[in-house]
């Protein structure tokens, strides 16, 4: 049964990859984020997006920070984070809004 959970929550992680992350229980608890030294930003106009814990099926995996560019049409970027929603934890990806 356990297998069977487990393989359904990957499923559906797998099919919407820019989509939410889901990390509920029997899940082990987030950790906390990890230090990144931002480096320089390239020429141009980019936002520095944080490294953030993605859960892959098996266990969190760091994903490290970036620069993403700049969307001229929006106002701001919304940093990716970790979101409660309806009693489950659910990574809401960076979005420009």
């Amino acid at each position: 049964m356990r297998s069977l959970l487990r393989s359904t929550v990957f499923a559906a992680v797998a099919a919407i990859p820019m989509g939410a992350a889901l990390a509920q229980p029997p899940y082990p608890p987030i950790p906390p984020p990890r230090y990144e030294a931002v480096p320089p930003p390239p020429a141009g106009y980019y936002v520095w997006e944080p490294g953030h814990w993605y859960w892959n099926g098996g266990q969190y995996a760091w994903v490290p920070g970036r620069y993403v560019p700049r969307r001229a049409a929006y106002r701001h970027y919304v940093p990716g984070g970790w979101r409660m929603r309806g009693g489950v934890w659910v990574w809401v990806p960076a979005h420009w809004a």
